[in-house]
């Protein structure tokens, strides 16, 4: 394997290759058969497809002069109202190359733009709607101001399901010539929560060691506990047994080298599987969400940790 990045060598180069967001590319498809689609915002969690499809999208219409019709800006990193105001509108303001009437400008991460940048962006699509359409992919569509939505067609990507990461995980291992094993895969999945990207990643960071995947490897690559390891100090707090629970949450945290916002989010996960009437385990989430609030602002991680422990420890005794 040479140093170039998995994520980029398995981008999807055609619509049928994007996973998990059927509904979607089904529509966009619709539009780039047209040569002909309106403003687009892309919106859901990292690791989705809304990269891919985009580029997709410029492959597709452009044929090989996609690179001199697609603009792709990072807006995280320039947020700014000079970016719109200089790269963007320059960018625009020119006439597409070939026979498609428009290029195509891809502001990533968009909901990092300041109000002041996304007030002169609307204006830029307005102005500039007959040369250029814009691809805008967000986090969260909440932080676009309503003007910018009222513009273009909303798409909601949502994290992509088991079956849809073990298809990407066969094709690279097929072509990779890896072994991954059932509980790797299950592993994999439950470390990336629907994040492609995260999966691949962490698999490219196995591969590096051995062809061989295993479950030990992934936990320990990702920094995150294994669930039956999380779900085992709850069930020893839930006994009333603090100090046992204590002494293996602090050996799972220095095992993995976790901190504090790393595995209370896994405790959050593991405290539906628990053996506890539901109106006690909505306590301990809410609880959960109480600790990781007080982590935030500053507080010793661990001793809050020790706190929720304590709390889970007196759950089963409370009405």
């Amino acid at each position: 394997m040479t140093d170039a990045i998995w994520t980029e060598k398995y981008r999807p180069k055609k619509f049928s290759d994007i996973k998990g967001q059927k509904e979607i590319v089904k529509r966009v498809k619709a539009f780039v058969e047209q040569k002909n689609m309106p403003h687009l915002l892309f919106a859901g969690p990292a690791g989705t497809g809304k990269t891919s499809l985009s580029l997709v999208i410029a492959r597709t219409l452009f044929g090989e002069e996609w690179r001199a019709n697609f603009l792709e800006l990072n807006a995280s990193d320039e947020r700014g109202i000079d970016v719109v105001r200089n790269k963007v509108k320059d960018f625009a303001r020119t006439r597409a190359i070939g026979d498609v009437p428009f290029k195509i400008i891809y502001l990533d991460e968009c909901d990092a733009l300041t109000k002041e940048a996304q007030q002169a962006l609307r204006r830029t699509m307005e102005n500039y709607t007959q040369t250029c359409r814009f691809i805008l992919a967000a986090n969260y569509s909440s932080k676009i101001i309503d003007p910018i939505q009222s513009r273009c067609a909303v798409f909601k990507f949502r994290p992509l399901d088991k079956k849809d990461i073990f298809s990407i995980l066969e094709n690279i291992s097929r072509t990779e010539k890896l072994k991954i094993g059932p509980k790797a895969e299950e592993a994999l999945f439950e470390v990336s929560d629907g994040d492609c990207r995260k999966a691949e990643n962490i698999l490219q960071s196995c591969a590096a060691i051995s062809n061989e995947i295993t479950e030990d490897f992934i936990f320990s690559l990702a920094s995150a506990a294994k669930p039956k390891e999380v779900k085992g100090i709850l069930v020893l707090a839930v006994e009333g047994k603090f100090i046992d629970a204590r002494n293996k949450l602090l050996d799972v945290m220095l095992s993995y080298g976790l901190s504090g916002l790393d595995i209370i989010k896994q405790i959050q996960k593991e405290v539906w599987e628990l053996e506890l009437e539901n109106r006690k385990k909505a306590a301990l989430v809410d609880k959960c969400g109480e600790i990781e609030f007080r982590m935030v602002e500053g507080s010793d991680e661990f001793l809050q940790l020790e706190a929720l422990l304590a709390f889970f420890s007196q759950i089963k005794n409370k009405e």
